[in-house]
């Protein structure tokens, strides 16, 4: 159970004058699963490799426990770090894949055995310990990497897009698999990933980081409903910016004066709306009523996305199928937004 803390931590790769990463700081609490989440290149993996000791920073601290660990040999860091293409040893079985930490740290053959049978049956594997690892599939060689990694029990678990290299339906199986071993044994977890779904699904907090810069550090749902900017938004499936001026009460844009939540911004700036926020019909209320025109109809199955125009504004929205199965695009379509799903950036 450890506390980590990153501190200005910065990187510039020899030759380079840009820095890889810029000055990132991060609380990250005892026993939380915490997502680095960015594009390729924005400095995720650079990160965790500089809190394992495989890179050493440029500036900036990293502690466990209020202690740096700067000087500590990865070894002796407690830090155990899964790749996404697992690397286990092909020539060894699950179970001696399994229990190869403890046999380095040479423990028991007995209690090896032991350990070994328990986390295979953790991980949903107890009769797979003989076979190597050429005979699993992916989803089963990525349970025996997690699998070696949680059986000597480290203080930190870091896993480098854990899930890109699987097929749909497993990913789903193994995000479930990952949070519910990692809440039974309450170990501070940090895992890169590129998907913002899987961050969302999978982490108590994320940290977007955008071209070597942490952009914003908040609980999932807070990226959703209040991003910190317009690539913030857009990162996360935002497609609706439109500019103008608040007051803190009603923010006055093309589409006209419309209410706004308490505690609003004020001043210039943009009015954010999530497509699946977009409603149809007027509002029983009256407030931010408006009249669109069907620009575009693209069926999704589940859902259905509508380019709509109000007035010279272009609008997306995300709604049921059956709500507009009676539409056609050119077709006048009545909308409101409710005001407490508006944000101004």
């Amino acid at each position: 159970m450890t506390h980590v803390s990153i501190k200005e931590l910065t990187k510039v790769y020899p030759g380079a004058t840009i820095p890889s990463l810029d000055r990132l700081s991060l609380e990250i609490p005892t026993g939380e699963l915490t997502a680095l989440l960015g594009p390729s290149g924005c400095g995720k993996t650079t990160t965790m490799k500089m809190i394992a000791g495989l890179l050493e920073p440029t500036s900036g601290d990293v502690t466990f426990d209020g202690r740096s660990v700067l000087r500590d040999k990865p070894e002796d860091r407690g830090v155990v770090m899964v790749f996404q293409n697992y690397l286990l040893f092909p020539y060894m079985s699950v179970a001696d894949n399994v229990g190869f930490g403890l046999k380095m740290r040479k423990k028991d053959p007995a209690e090896i055995k032991r350990r070994v049978g328990e986390m295979l049956e953790l991980v949903k594997l107890p009769d797979l310990g003989d076979r190597k690892p050429s005979a699993l599939s992916g989803g089963q060689q990525q349970r025996v990497a997690l699998a070696r990694a949680l059986i000597v029990q480290p203080n930190v678990l870091l896993l480098d897009e854990p899930l890109s290299n699987l097929d749909a339906h497993l990913r789903f199986e193994m995000r479930d698999l990952i949070r519910s071993l990692q809440q039974e044994m309450g170990i501070t977890t940090i895992f890169v990933t590129h998907d913002q779904e899987e961050a969302v699904v999978l982490a108590d907090r994320v940290a977007l980081i955008l071209d070597g810069q942490m952009k914003q550090y908040d609980r999932a749902d807070v990226f959703y409903k209040r991003p910190i900017d317009e690539a913030t938004a857009r990162f996360f499936g935002g497609h609706n910016f439109i500019p103008g001026t608040s007051d803190g009460h009603v923010f006055d844009c093309a589409l006209g004066k419309l209410s706004l939540p308490e505690g609003a911004t004020t001043g210039a700036g943009k009015l954010t709306f999530r497509p699946e926020n977009v409603r149809i019909g007027t509002a029983a209320d009256g407030q931010n009523c408006l009249t669109s025109t069907i620009a575009d109809v693209i069926y999704l199955g589940t859902q259905t996305r509508l380019k709509l125009r109000v007035g010279d504004t272009a609008l997306d929205a995300v709604v049921n199928p059956n709500e507009i199965e009676s539409y056609a695009v050119g077709d006048t379509l009545p909308i409101h937004l409710p005001r407490a799903t508006l944000w101004v950036i």
